[in-house]
């Protein structure tokens, strides 16, 4: 192996995008250490990784090779046969092979293959440098970095996500020549545009991170992220509170700063009678700063911004940050309080000149679908029906209100705020936020049987109507968010506990939407087409906590069959019980037994029998399966009725040497139709409890 040397490639830019930064930075590391391998350069990544800030992405590697290894290369040519006359002479194929080879003919090596011998051109040239090919690898990881939207300056036909300032390209202690977008390669950086405005000269990649840290940057992502989080929560700490940290938020800083330092501030505590979710919005999506939350919980009057710069007079930044987001507390503590002047019933009111959808009515018919539909939901539950009247009809009145025109993010949380400032009931108020959970992926179901009421009620009349009316999502298109609906409802029933049976939701909420001409024909089809969107959503889910696609499969399959009585809490533990039978020794047999007897089954001619006639049996291996099949079914019908998936799997498993004997003494598809027949009805209980849990045969390959 030839020497290694360490390598630093800095690519110098305008302020980059904040949300796109970690994505690009990782795409250039990547692209270098591709375009090194694809061309069998050695390289040492231990403990490398991306490193960027705003205004540069890096990628600094402790050793590369200085060279390729030897280049080997074979290439085919014509066989002994079409290369050679009948005097051994080469013919115009062979000559043309050897001249494309740059070498005479006899100069060529022969080998063989099944079609026979044929000559070859094996060649071994040096390995090219490493710098000579460092130009065409910087070049190719930029072209394959995602920028959907590139930037061109000057009179440039090229383009970048920003304009391209210096390049840094050391190999060892030698600058490697390039020019990419116009830059010539170098060994001077740039250090904070404001704290160290002056080239950075490093004489090795060794000295890359430490030299940048002099001239005021962090060029270690990780670094900095951790210098601001140590940062605001001793600011926090020292105001009296808690940071609170979101990682979105914490990301966007990381992305904004080359040098952070938290500045402590703070606002009139009178601002605290609005919403605090209005108030932590503005400051986390609109200024990036960091809200401080008291011993309880709540939102302080403090809050922490982070600055770019070691400032000399930290008061005048301080004054900055809270003279900046006074306007907006002010906007939102008016709207607060003009909204409830109006109140939510006359909020309600104006529901009605909204169009939700122009087949769908407005938001007012929207809520009385979700109303009606939360009533019956919470009959069944024995949750008081009233209340869950109430909770709906209020759910979307916030949408009328100023706080949620201006922060959109609050609808539901803005509704509880009303709804408690009116004396509303705490649980139905609560409710009204809760039928938005889950908002987000990752985010908790509503926490409340009411909430988890209205959620279910809200979600199924969105899929009802939309599907209804043909209103699908298709490929990434999906304006109504159907796919988000979908998994909320599956994850509220599942995570909830709720043995709701979804096609009877699925067929009470389609018929409350708007009748029209092929109603009847489109409603059946909508039926159909949720149950299954809903699954697939599911299918998704269960595969983000490691659920096999076959063990998913096979359980969807034996809900698929039930006309009613679909329980999603019912569906989970029958997934976890074929999960723990799939992990047994006899499940890979019983499962391709299954699947034979289906097979055998469908071919079956006319009707097998309901019934088994034991005088009909001629072999002793099938007189012994039914005493097992009947013996098993004694034993799991309590166990089915207990819902205990697991055990029954565990004890249906027990089967297997009876099964197998079965197979290897009897045949089924004998002359005799009458011992046909009864074998067929032995084979069809035996499947039937085989599958009663799930179609266990869709576990064999």
């Amino acid at each position: 192996m030839t020497d290694m040397q360490p390598l630093l490639i800095e690519l110098g830019t305008e302020e980059l995008p904040v949300k796109a930064l970690p994505g690009l930075a990782q795409a250039f590391f990547d692209g270098v250490i591709d375009g090194l391998a694809k061309r069998g350069i050695a390289f040492d990544r231990e403990g490398a990784k991306p490193l960027y800030t705003p205004r540069r992405l890096a990628v600094r590697l402790p050793g590369v090779a200085a060279e390729q290894p030897e280049q080997r290369s074979e290439v085919l040519g014509p066989y002994l046969n079409i290369a050679l006359d009948g005097d051994g002479q080469p013919t115009k194929a062979l000559q043309g092979f050897a001249a494309k080879a740059g070498i005479d003919w006899t100069e060529l090596e022969k080998t063989s293959d099944a079609k026979g011998e044929r000559f070859v051109h094996r060649a071994v040239k040096p390995g090219a440098s490493t710098a000579s090919l460092l130009p065409e690898i910087v070049r190719e990881a930029i072209a394959a970095m995602p920028i959907p939207k590139p930037m061109r300056w000057s009179d440039h036909d090229y383009g970048f996500a920003r304009p391209v300032h210096w390049l840094v390209l050391l190999l060892g202690k030698d600058v490697v020549p390039a020019d990419v977008f116009g830059v010539r390669g170098d060994r001077m950086s740039r250090g904070h545009r404001f704290m160290h405005d002056k080239p950075v000269w490093f004489s090795t990649p060794e000295d890359y991170v430490e030299s940048l840290r002099g001239a005021r940057v962090l060029v270690d992502p990780d670094e900095r992220r951790e210098r601001i989080v140590q940062e605001v929560n001793a600011a926090a700490q020292a105001a009296g509170g808690s940071a609170r940290i979101d990682d979105g938020i914490l990301e966007e800083v990381n992305g904004l700063t080359e040098w952070p330092r938290a500045v402590a501030c703070s606002f009139e505590a009178e601002f605290l009678a609005v919403p605090q979710e209005a108030l932590i919005a503005t400051m986390e999506t609109n200024q990036k700063f960091f809200p401080v939350l008291d011993g309880n919980g709540r939102l302080s009057e403090h809050f922490i911004g982070i600055a770019n710069i070691e400032s000399k007079d930290a008061s005048e930044v301080r004054k900055g940050y809270e003279r900046v987001i006074r306007p907006r507390f002010s906007d939102a503590k008016f709207f607060f309080v003009e909204d409830m002047k109006q109140g939510l019933a006359s909020m309600n009111d104006g529901l009605a000149t909204v169009k939700y959808q122009d087949k769908l009515g407005t938001v007012a018919d929207k809520v009385a679908r979700v109303a009606a539909l939360a009533e019956t939901i919470a009959a069944q539950l024995r949750i008081d029906p009233e209340r869950a009247r109430r909770a709906a009809e209020l759910s979307k009145a916030d949408l009328q209100s100023r706080l949620v025109g201006e922060f959109p993010e609050l609808q539901g949380i803005a509704g509880r705020y009303y709804a408690a400032v009116e004396n509303e009931a705490l649980e139905i108020a609560e409710a009204i936020d809760q039928a938005y959970m889950p908002r987000f992926a990752g985010d908790a179901i509503a926490p409340s049987k009411l909430g988890q009421v209205v959620a279910i009620a809200e979600r199924l009349d969105t899929l009802a109507g939309c599907f209804n009316q043909g209103l699908k999502p298709s490929g990434n298109k999906d304006p109504f968010a159907l796919r988000r609906a979908a998994l909320g409802l599956a994850r509220t029933l599942i995570e909830g506990g709720l043995d709701l049976d979804l096609r009877l939701l699925i067929n009470e909420a389609v018929a409350l939407q708007p009748v029209h001409p092929s109603a009847a024909l489109k409603s059946e089809h909508a039926r159909e087409d949720i149950f299954e969107f809903v699954l697939d959503r599911l299918r998704a889910y269960y595969d983000e906590r490691g659920v096999s696609a076959l063990q998913f499969e096979a359980t969807a399959s034996r809900i698929r069959g039930f006309a009613n009585d679909v329980s999603l809490p019912d569906f989970d533990r029958r997934l976890q019980a074929i999960g723990e039978f799939a992990k047994l020794p006899e499940a890979e047999a019983l499962a391709a037994a299954n699947k034979r007897i289906r097979n055998i089954l469908k071919k079956a001619e006319g009707d097998v029998p309901g019934t088994i006639d034991p005088a009909l049996f001629a072999e002793n291996a099938e007189r012994e399966l039914a005493d097992a099949v009947e013996a098993a079914i004694a034993d799991t019908d309590p166990l089915l009725e207990g819902r205990d998936y697991v055990a029954v799997l565990g004890r249906l498993a027990r089967l297997r040497p009876q099964v197998d004997a079965f197979f290897d003494g009897v045949m089924v598809n004998v002359d005799d139709a009458r011992v046909r027949n009864n074998r067929l009805a032995l084979l069809k209980r035996l499947s039937d409890r085989l599958g009663s849990v799930a179609a266990i045969e869709h576990l064999s390959m």
